[in-house]
């Protein structure tokens, strides 16, 4: 390939500019307006004026930058920081986005680009494109950004609001502003830092935007929903051709095809875990280290956990199914717990439950199941639950919550329940009470770890509740993990992803079948049936009749 002397700044990559509208392929994926997040701006302003009394100032934002391969010139593919794209959804690098708080004046600073650029790249398109591309009501360079922000703080117009806070999930902070001139902003006290009421590291900016984005707005619903239902029909595609692959990563290379060819997805939500036998018992697998690389057994049951990402939203979403197309007896005995464990949370989900209830749930149905089929004996349920033998086979959260990034921001921000201390519960990457338009995945598994059964049978607690010859027979089969995004309602949960999970409909798609189904046969799955508009404008939900009939 050619190389660029200079940094690679994509063009437009739209195909409807002048809308105001994203969309990669015209009347193919679905068309996304700008709209979506001038309403996220919106919120954001609302909740710093209502919950942290700030009406004056200025939001400032850093987005993503460009990069390259270590010390090469070879271009990485960027993706967008997603604090930035929430609240723009500006897909080049090297922009800064400021929100005059009490107005919602929002204005985007672009970098100046250099000559060659239009021989590397394409064309450089000036402000007034921008301005249009994104729906915003201006657009500079950032050359001019040091004089911008000077004339709106100071004296008695407020502040600079920047992101200072840290990730709950990965223990990083945001990216900071540090365009030439921020250092005196700072150094005359012009910049919200933190906020002393929520610690000395997090800002009234991160706290509010944290929360902004825990509850989804309808257009942030339709995009999720096409991000699930991409995801979604990929699996299916995988499920039925996996007799035809010899290899994992065959698997990931036929899902990365699917929901960019047809969803225009150019990058999957997450590195893929194309995991088969006893694999399925790695919870990350996929890895450099492990790259999707075993070949598949006939009597493998395998684990695919692959999501989408379109617009910066993403799905996540995790299949089990065996190789030959048929579950045998073992298999279904540790399938159905899971499925099962899948039910009880759906049972329970909705706004004003804690989600470590539903968490507890499903762990219940999960050691209910290897009680009933003699993997677990000599005691009760509420027995073995107290014996916390549920993170030995469970050892991972019920799920979490999901949005422009795979596991999303506001876990466990100021003022939500802290991280529970008890096995099991303390793997939870959230611990709030659930809300209406909350999107989390409901994801329980059961697996054979050697690590944790290993640790388990050295136990006395744990191991006189374990029967080893009948774990054993499991020992190195790997596992089963369920994962679907479910959107939190007043009408209970829905499910945004429509996979197969009854064993006679995974039975029936690997077999030929069609999907979705005629008939809807699990309608405690909470399953909504959708489909992308004829026209790619929205999402359009199926009609589900009270037979389960399902029709366009």
């Amino acid at each position: 390939m050619s190389t660029s002397a200079g940094s690679s700044v994509p063009g437009a990559g739209w195909a409807t500019p002048s809308l105001s509208v994203f969309q990669l392929g015209k009347g193919k994926t679905l068309a996304i307006p700008m709209t979506t997040h001038a309403s996220s701006r919106q919120k954001l302003v609302s909740l710093l004026q209502l919950h942290h009394d700030v009406y004056d100032g200025v939001i400032l934002l850093k987005g993503g930058t460009d990069g390259t391969q270590y010390d090469s010139d070879t271009d990485l593919l960027f993706r967008q920081d997603s604090w930035f794209n929430y609240l723009f959804g500006v897909k080049e690098p090297e922009f800064y986005g400021a929100i005059r708080v009490k107005d919602g004046h929002t204005v985007l600073f672009m970098p100046r680009l250099d000559d060659s650029y239009r021989i590397w790249c394409g064309e450089i398109y000036p402000p007034a494109h921008f301005k249009s591309l994104y729906a915003v009501d201006e657009v500079l360079y950032t050359e001019n950004l040091s004089d911008w922000l000077t004339s709106q703080v100071g004296d008695d117009k407020g502040l600079i609001h920047i992101l200072s806070g840290k990730n709950s999930d990965s223990g990083k902070h945001p990216a900071q502003p540090d365009f030439d001139g921020f250092d005196s902003f700072a150094k005359k006290g012009l910049v919200a830092s933190y906020d002393p009421n929520l610690g000395a590291n997090t800002s009234a900016l991160y706290q509010a935007l944290s929360t902004a984005r825990v509850i989804k707005s309808t257009d942030e619903i339709d995009v999720m929903q096409y991000c699930a239902v991409v995801a979604s029909n990929a699996h299916v595609e995988v499920m039925r051709n996996v007799k035809n692959f010899h290899y994992e990563y065959e698997v990931e290379a036929k899902f990365l095809y699917e929901i960019y060819s047809k969803g225009g997805c150019r990058k999957s939500a997450y590195i893929s875990i194309c995991a088969c036998g006893p694999n399925a018992a790695v919870l990350h697998y996929g890895h450099a280290g492990a790259p999707n690389d075993r070949r598949f057994a006939e009597s493998d049951i395998v684990l695919f956990d692959m999501g989408a990402e379109y617009h910066g939203y993403v799905s996540d979403i995790t299949c089990s199914f065996p190789v030959s197309g048929k579950f045998s007896a073992d298999h279904k005995i540790v399938y159905e717990a899971v499925l099962n464990a899948q039910r009880a949370a759906y049972a329970v989900m909705r706004p004003g439950t804690s989600w470590t209830d539903c968490h507890l749930a499903a762990e219940r149905e999960i050691l209910k199941a290897l009680l009933a089929a003699g993997l677990l004996h000599n005691g009760t349920l509420d027995e073995v639950i107290d014996a916390h033998l549920g993170p030995i086979f469970f050892p991972h959260g019920l799920g979490h919550l999901i949005g422009c990034d795979t596991h999303d921001v506001g876990g466990y921000i100021h003022g939500t329940p802290e991280r529970s201390s008890r096995p099991g519960l303390s793997k939870l990457r959230t611990s709030r009470v659930l809300e209406n338009g909350m999107v989390l995945t409901n994801e329980p598994g059961c697996y054979f770890i050697d690590a944790l059964l290993d640790a388990a049978f050295a136990d006395e607690t744990k191991s006189r509740f374990m029967n080893k010859p009948v774990i054993e027979r499991f020992r190195g089969t790997g596992g089963v993990r369920l994962e679907d995004v479910v959107l939190v309602t007043y009408d209970g949960p829905q499910s945004l992803s429509t996979c197969p999970r009854l064993v006679e409909e995974i039975e029936d798609v690997m077999a030929g079948g069609q999907w979705p189904p005629a008939v809807d046969r699990a309608p405690e799955l909470k399953r909504r049936w959708s489909r992308l508009a004829d026209d790619a404008s929205c999402m359009v939900e199926y009609v589900v009749d009270e037979s389960g009939r399902i029709s366009a």
